[in-house]
């Protein structure tokens, strides 16, 4: 009968667990969403600052390491070519040209990307990562959409600068 009753307590503090696991699911995901938002704030502020004259470029010091890779293939390219392989503007601007006071609204997507809405009317869509937890999150960006159509800054990079 003892037993029993073990079952049971260890049943229901199993089950306390799990649900307690799955209460605290919402709040990560929103703490990190936060960190997104944050971190690409963080990132638009350095270049506003720097007129886009970090080096290397603002978005290369947020990147992650697969999109730094990238990114280094395209100055390889550069260095070997004598010529650029890179998509022609500033992404985080999409311009050519970039207005660095423009107004810009940050946001969310349904996906899960951050997007930044450009006072010149476009929208720049940013896929971040994050890891840690609590405080110490930490947010890199793993890529940039360009456009509606889900075009990837990483891939078009990994595919132009070979």
């Amino acid at each position: 009968m003892q037993t029993l009753k073990s079952y049971a307590l260890l049943l229901t503090m199993g089950f306390l667990a799990v649900n307690t696991a799955i209460a605290d699911a919402p709040d990560t995901k929103q703490t990190h969403a936060a960190m997104k938002v944050a971190t690409i704030k963080k990132m638009y502020q350095q270049d506003v600052s720097n007129q886009g004259m970090d080096y290397p470029v603002v978005l290369e010091q947020y990147g992650n390491q697969e999109l730094q890779a990238a990114m280094k293939l395209e100055r390889d390219y550069f260095d070997r070519e004598e010529m650029s392989c890179h998509i022609g503007y500033d992404v985080l601007w999409d311009s050519q040209d970039p207005d660095y006071e423009q107004e810009k609204k940050f946001s969310m997507t349904d996906k899960g990307l951050v997007q930044v809405s450009l006072a010149q009317g476009s929208n720049v869509y940013y896929d971040l990562s994050c890891d840690g937890i609590d405080d110490s999150v930490d947010c890199k960006v793993a890529d940039v959409i360009l456009d509606e159509d889900g075009t990837s800054l990483k891939e078009y990079l990994l595919k132009t600068c070979r």
